[in-house]
């Protein structure tokens, strides 16, 4: 025998964890979906041209939002929230113009 102390039983490995899937994209993916309902919905009170300018603004946003869903998941509740800003800050400047 060679003394290195007494045998330890083998143990099974667990198996491995899979990775926690974030939420974040999700909640990004849904604030871009409420902002293009608000982006819609502004027909009401905007002209043609505004309104379809914020639907190309949301484009934009969803295109970038699809391209960093794997990459960069902390980033896409921030584009949701910067859609909502374009959407108050044109609202805002409408208003403005319209007086």
């Amino acid at each position: 025998m060679t003394g290195t102390g007494p045998r330890q039983p083998s143990r099974r490995t667990p198996p491995p964890t899979p990775p926690r899937i974030s939420p974040l994209p999700f909640a990004g993916m849904v604030g871009l979906a409420c902002v293009l309902f608000l982006d819609l919905g502004a027909t009401i009170v905007l002209r043609w041209w505004a309104v379809v300018l914020l639907v190309v603004i949301w484009l934009g946003l969803f295109v970038l939002a699809c391209a960093w869903w794997t990459p960069h998941p902390r980033r896409l509740p921030w584009l949701s929230a910067a859609g909502f800003v374009v959407w108050v800050a044109v609202l805002l400047g409408a208003t403005v113009v319209s007086r």
